[in-house]
C-alpha cells in the first residue's frame, strides 16, 4: 500500500493565550485544524477573566476563534467542539454564551463535567474545524 506524505502545521497567534504546557494552540493537517482546549484567559494579561462561567465561556470562544483564524479557518468551519465544564450545573449559562458564537449550521458537540480544569477554570473548549478551500 502506498502512503502519501502528510505535513502538519503548528498554529500560534498573539491573539490567544500562550500555551501553559508543552503543546500547541492548534495543529492543521490536510483539510483539518485541531485546537487545544481554550480557557477563559485574557491573552493580553495572561490571567483568567473576572466573572464566572459566562465571562470565561466568552473569552474561551474568543480565544478559539483567534486560533482558528490564525490557521486560515474560522468558527463557521467548526465541525465538532468539546466543552469541559467544572460544574455541569452551569451548562445552561455556558450554552447561552455558546449560542451567540455558533448561530447556524451548528457543529457537533459534546459537553462533559470534569473533576478539575487547569488554573481552576470553569470551562475549557476545544474544536476540530475544516480548512476552507482557497
Amino acid at each position: 500500500m502506498k502512503h502519501t506524505s502528510h505535513k502538519k502545521t503548528i498554529i500560534s497567534t498573539e491573539k490567544a493565550p500562550k500555551a501553559i504546557g508543552p503543546y500547541s494552540a492548534g495543529v492543521s493537517t490536510g483539510h483539518l485544524v485541531f485546537t487545544a482546549g481554550q480557557l477563559g484567559i485574557d491573552p493580553t494579561s495572561g490571567k483568567m477573566v473576572e466573572g464566572g462561567i459566562q465571562e470565561q465561556t466568552r473569552q474561551a470562544l474568543s480565544n478559539l476563534k483567534a486560533v482558528l483564524e490564525a490557521a486560515g479557518s474560522g468558527l463557521e468551519w467548526v465541525i465538532k467542539t468539546t466543552v469541559f465544564l467544572q460544574d455541569i450545573g452551569e451548562f445552561k449559562l455556558m450554552n447561552e454564551v455558546y449560542g451567540t458564537f455558533f448561530t447556524k449550521e451548528f457543529p457537533a458537540r459534546s459537553a462533559i463535567q470534569v473533576a478539575a480544569l487547569p488554573l481552576r477554570a470553569a470551562v475549557e473548549i476545544e474544536a476540530v474545524a475544516l480548512l476552507p478551500e482557497v
